[in-house]
């Protein structure tokens, strides 16, 4: 570990966090934990809800474009606390129609690249938002030492 909190071995995250992935429940649907349990003592982050807004205003078209743009949102947000995506152990999102699913979960899971311990995750299907341009919105928290 370097830095405060920065964690750059993922080894010792996924050490420590553990996926909930009960036996006499049914499986997830995706890529996704149905909880996580974290250490005694573990530092807290959370987001606010990220729509796709970039820092010029503008607003992507199609709904894979506006879930990379809030993740990587999410993503500034958790540097700022010295993590990274591997810290994640919650995703909550919202899209406003269910043909956009597949393309936020494309994105979810390019996101959370090769992490072995997955977040818990919640998507819900919205009637919309501020704006009628914006198709997805994306809420994360995470966990570091």
């Amino acid at each position: 570990m370097t830095g405060i909190g920065v964690q750059n071995d993922s080894t010792e995250r996924e050490a420590a966090m553990k996926s909930l992935l009960p036996t006499t429940i049914a499986s997830p649907f995706g890529r996704y934990a149905h909880g996580v349990e974290i250490p005694p003592g573990w530092r807290i982050a959370i987001t606010s809800g990220q729509l796709a807004l970039a820092p010029d205003g503008t607003i992507p078209d199609d709904p894979r474009a506006q879930a990379d743009l809030c993740f990587a949102n999410c993503a500034a947000i958790l540097a700022e606390a010295g993590m990274t995506p591997q810290n994640t152990i919650r995703i909550a999102a919202f899209v406003t129609r269910r043909e956009h699913m597949q393309a936020y979960m494309a994105a979810r899971d390019a996101w959370l690249g090769d992490i072995k311990t997955l977040p818990a995750s919640t998507l819900v299907i919205v009637t919309g938002f501020t704006r009628p341009e914006f198709l997805v919105e994306v809420e994360v928290t995470a966990a570091a030492p």
